[in-house]
């Protein structure tokens, strides 16, 4: 991206109250450094989708990318596959996040017919597609309103379309969840956060990001429709899952 952006600086000193995480201008404006530093394995997925699209996509197909924040799966395929391979549609609650993505769309890969729409994927209109991407997105929706998401989606696919799920987890084993947690943690001092930044961070995200674990992931795609799907991509406590549709 041509755009700046900035170090993740959010929690690094004291606050007297730490409000609830929001995707706003202030977290819009460091996001690549914060996913970079946040998210284990997020550059290997990125990576990955143009490979799956390649693959799975038929040729001109629409693709969903919902919660796409900046545009990261945009240019991930954009940067796979010629303009005629495929169209995409991106979805984003923040008009901070709707914004940047449209200035980086155009400025990046402008031949491409990539569209980018403030809206509640929740409540979308989806049209017919070949690929639906929801990146690190399920995990912020209440768990009442994830099974409904999922079935929609499930419909919107055209039959042999793919559906990727990226999301934090959870462990059913206590101790197994510990273990990762501490690792994760480990993972964000190894790459600069201080102790009161994970600590900050993690207390505004509470009742905010509410993770599954992959069984409920995988039990709820079943209940969806989704004959089949797997988790091809797991680091620590984040993972990546494919659902196939006949």
């Amino acid at each position: 991206m041509n755009d700046a952006s900035y170090r993740d600086a959010i929690f690094s000193t004291p606050l007297d109250r730490v409000a609830s995480f929001s995707f706003d201008e202030q977290v819009v404006a460091c996001f690549p450094d914060m996913i970079r530093r946040s998210v284990p394995g997020y550059g290997q997925i990125l990576g990955m989708l143009g490979v799956i699209a390649a693959r799975h996509l038929r040729h001109g197909a629409h693709v969903y990318d919902l919660g796409c924040s900046l545009g990261a799966v945009g240019l991930a395929l954009a940067g796979r596959l010629s303009p005629e391979a495929f169209t995409l549609t991106g979805v984003d609650l923040s008009p901070a996040m709707v914004e940047r993505a449209r200035t980086t769309f155009a400025q990046e890969c402008p031949h491409h017919a990539i569209e980018v729409v403030e809206g509640d994927i929740r409540h979308f209109n989806y049209r017919a597609s070949g690929m639906i991407v929801l990146n690190f997105t399920l995990q912020f929706l209440a768990p009442s309103d994830r099974d409904a998401v999922i079935e929609k989606l499930y419909e919107a696919l055209e039959p042999g379309g793919v559906l990727v799920l990226s999301e934090k987890i959870v462990a059913a084993d206590e101790e197994e969840n510990a273990w990762l947690v501490e690792r994760y943690h480990d993972f964000k001092r190894a790459n600069g956060y201080s102790e009161l930044e994970i600590s900050q961070k993690r207390t505004a995200l509470e009742n905010v990001l509410i993770p599954d674990t992959l069984e409920a992931h995988h039990a709820r795609l079943a209940r969806a429709g989704f004959p089949r799907s797997q988790t091809w991509f797991q680091y620590l406590n984040f993972a990546s899952l494919i659902a196939f549709k006949n």
